[in-house]
């Protein structure tokens, strides 16, 4: 063996470290180059698309102050044609001519010139936001700012405030609302290019809400500020648009770096091409035993056998399909292993096949915290698209918002991914189609279809992505307010509510504390299921630890409320329903109030007294969605925690919103009283909480089953829509099969201790009879 510089010679082998190096330099400064040169066109284009972004902005601004000023012109005009000096006692008259001469306004109003009215209105009827405008006019600088009003569900309005008779003296006000159509279509009509506009309006709480938005999704970088319109509260918000840039933002540093990249490369590969210069002391004679080292004599060349032909690639293995999973009112098992992404597709399609069938074509999909949330809505919304189903995916969020959504874009249709408040490795569906949460036969019916394979497979449907949570809030906050703010400990026990409900709860005028509010999937603190006393040991800790008013605890999908006082109790669900019943009662008298077999018998009372119709009914959130839509209920509640509100939201069940419910009564008490004081109102017994015996898959059908057959419990009253209910004058006790999990579920409610005792006691002896090896948690 020979060394020569940095070239080294082995038997049969030579490599030239040098070269070797100027060839990797070159590469890797090519790399630079052009890698340089793609970050100096995304700089100059951004650039440009800033610029471009900009522009329009300033154009929307000028238009719609343009747009708004006109609008005012006119009203100005016209509300100067009206003779006011009989007011206040010719308030109907004047009202009148100004509707006549108003007449592209959606809604005229007229109030007196020290606004009064407004002063002692009840905002939770009057709304507080009109209150609010109506206020702020007698202050303002200038001409009263004009603002923007839900009236409900796709109905905004533009608003006005003017003052009749002298501007410095007025001698009323009046209310204007007017379309906001011509605002968005104003908007709307500005083109972009590849950013994102908002309109925003400002609040009297400080706040920046976003009314709509036009441009494109994928720009997540908006300004602090945006650019006010006179005349208005409105303001415009330019929303970068994303790139991927690495350098810093300078198209000249990018160029250079661009230049000495490429020139570096080609100087490198000039040397390597050229090769390195020999001195001729530095050539070796070569030796033969160089030479028939290095060239061995060839062998002989053997005929190549022609390889065997492949045999045929096996047909997939056909999907397993546990029946177990499609339980009475949702989809849910164990990832992994009942539940699998191949099973989530085959879903889709069973859903997409049937929504074709009702003449449906969008699907909302959203998903809670849980790891194998992106996986399984991902495989989900392939059989949706596969079906020719077009999917609106809104994210990780909360299932009422997915409820939400499929009302706010008209859809009808949505589906939740989730595990509710199951352990970590489960997960499932909440199904919603036409307007219909699906239950029992119609889930028995998507899984025939994945087992026969009846499946539509066209494909064709699209996916887009859209954030709902802003105007999920707004919509909220625009009609929930309390009039004085209460201090809360709020526990999300890891799960999905804790991205969305501090934010509504500070936004309707709360003093918010998030406890376990950052999303994981894994619940490292506690299990997310406020109907066990045990996950609210920490919430209790922390409301007497802070001197809260409240504690409120969210399930891990934010469909299920618990409350907790500052004195430490913890308010079982059917009280809080007796709240809301007087609540929604007082506004709609006669009502029919559905709660389930698991309330307190107080409860019936409670309805009663408050005027309106009591109705038991089965548990289950899909069962007590159905029998609102039959019965035209406005209100329903379960003791584990929904509440479904038809008053004034859309009926299904949300633990956000029934907890904004819940504040705004507690914190709008006429006389003043503290959340404890107005809790003993609604009556309570002595009872137990849920109590809970595990059983293996089916078992615990089988033994209802059993039991109903055989029970006798004497004089009681027997209720068995929903398992077994006996009900005495003194108390009552009931076992159901629980529709989620393999376990029975109990509760016992009684007028006193002796009563309970004797209730639980008849209930042991009845169920070790059917079952002598059950383990009873009582």
């Amino acid at each position: 063996m020979a060394m020569s510089g940095a070239r080294a010679r082995l038997p049969g082998v030579h490599v030239d470290w040098g070269r070797l190096l100027l060839l990797a330099g070159a590469t890797l400064a090519l790399a630079l180059g052009v890698f340089s040169a793609w970050q100096t066109w995304l700089i100059a284009d951004q650039g440009d698309a800033i610029r471009q972004l900009h522009a329009a902005q300033d154009k929307v601004v000028q238009a719609l102050a343009s747009d708004i000023a006109q609008e005012r012109s006119e009203v100005t005009a016209a509300l100067a044609g009206v003779d006011v000096s009989g007011l206040p006692a010719n308030s109907a008259q004047v009202l009148a001519n100004l509707k006549q001469r108003l007449p592209q306004a959606l809604n005229v109003e007229l109030y007196s010139a020290g606004l009064d009215e407004v002063l002692h209105a009840n905002y939770r009827d009057f709304g507080y936001a009109k209150a609010a405008q109506l206020m702020a006019a007698p202050d303002a600088q200038g001409d009263p700012p004009v603002e923007s009003l839900s009236k409900g569900l796709g109905d905004r309005r533009m608003t006005m405030v003017e003052p009749l008779g002298s501007p410095e003296k007025p001698q009323a006000w009046a209310w204007i609302e007017l379309p906001f159509a011509p605002i968005a279509q104003r908007f709307n009509a500005v083109s972009v290019g590849s950013g994102r506009l908002q309109l925003h309006q400002s609040t009297d709480r400080g706040d920046n809400l976003e009314l709509m938005a036009h441009g494109s999704l994928a720009s997540v970088d908006a300004e602090p500020q945006g650019k006010s319109i006179p005349g208005s509260n409105f303001n415009v918000v330019a929303v970068l648009p994303g790139a991927y840039i690495l350098l810093p933002q300078s198209v000249l540093l990018a160029a250079s770096l661009t230049l000495l990249g490429l020139g570096g490369s080609f100087y490198l590969s000039w040397l390597f091409v050229r090769g390195p210069v020999r001195r001729v002391n530095d050539i070796e004679e070569e030796r033969l035993s160089d030479f028939t080292e290095t060239q061995p004599h060839p062998e002989p060349v053997k005929p190549v056998a022609q390889p065997a032909p492949k045999p045929p690639a096996p047909a997939p293995a056909p999907v397993t399909l546990d029946p177990a999973i499609f339980r009475a009112y949702d989809i849910r098992g164990v990832v992994g292993k009942s539940l699998t992404a191949d099973v989530a597709k085959l879903l889709g399609q069973s859903i997409g096949t049937l929504m074709r069938e009702k003449g449906l074509q969008e699907m909302v999909v959203g998903r809670d915290g849980r790891l194998s949330g992106p996986e399984l809505a991902g495989a989900l919304s392939d059989g949706l698209r596969a079906a020719g189903i077009d999917v609106i995916d809104i994210g990780a969020v909360p299932t009422p918002v997915v409820y939400y959504a499929a009302y706010r874009f008209n859809t009808g249709c949505g589906v939740a991914v989730t595990g509710s408040h199951n352990p970590p490795d489960y997960n499932g569906f909440k199904i919603v189609v036409g307007g219909e949460t699906l239950s029992e036969g119609a889930i028995q019916d998507l899984y025939k279809r994945m087992a026969t394979n009846a499946l539509d497979n066209g494909g064709g449907g699209s996916l887009r992505h859209v954030d709902v949570v802003p105007d999920y809030i707004e919509r909220i906050t625009s009609d929930v307010q309390t009039e004085r703010m209460l201090k809360l400990v709020v526990d999300c026990g890891n799960g999905i509510p804790g991205a969305v409900a501090p934010q509504v709860l500070e936004g309707i005028g709360c003093q918010v504390i998030p406890l376990y509010c950052e999303v994981d999937g894994n619940f490292p603190n506690h299990h997310p299921d406020p109907s066990d006393p045990h996950n609210l040991e920490d919430l209790i800790l922390s409301v007497k630890q802070t001197g809260a008013d409240l504690g409120l605890a969210f399930d891990g999908d934010g469909d299920r409320l618990g409350v907790v006082t500052r004195d430490g109790e913890i308010i079982f669900p059917d009280r809080t329903l007796m709240l809301f019943a007087r609540d929604v009662l007082s506004r709609q008298p006669g009502a029919t109030i559905i709660y389930d077999v698991k309330c307190t018998g107080h409860l019936k009372g409670q309805i009663l007294d408050a005027g309106g119709s009591p109705m038991m009914w089965r548990t289950g959130h899909s069962l007590i969605k159905a029998k609102m839509r039959e019965t035209g209920a406005e209100l329903a509640g379960e003791m584990s925690g929904h509440f479904f509100f038809k008053e004034r939201w859309y009926g299904f069940d949300d633990g956000i919103y029934a907890g904004a419910r819940l504040l705004e009564i507690l914190a709008g008490d006429l006389e003043g009283r503290t959340p404890e004081e107005i809790f003993a109102t609604c009556p309570k017994g002595v009872s137990t909480p849920e109590l809970k015996v595990e059983m293996t898959e089916g078992e615990h059908y089988r033994f209802i089953e059993k039991f109903r057959e055989t029970v006798d419990f004497g004089d009681a009253t027997l209720i068995t829509i929903d398992g077994v209910r006996a009900d005495w004058p003194d108390g009552w006790g009931l076992v159901r099969p629980s529709n989620t999990t393999p376990i029975l579920v109990l509760r016992f409610d009684a007028d006193n201790e002796a009563a309970l005792k004797r209730i639980k006691k008849t209930f042991r002896e009845q169920m070790l009879a059917v079952d002598p090896t059950l383990k009873l948690p009582f």
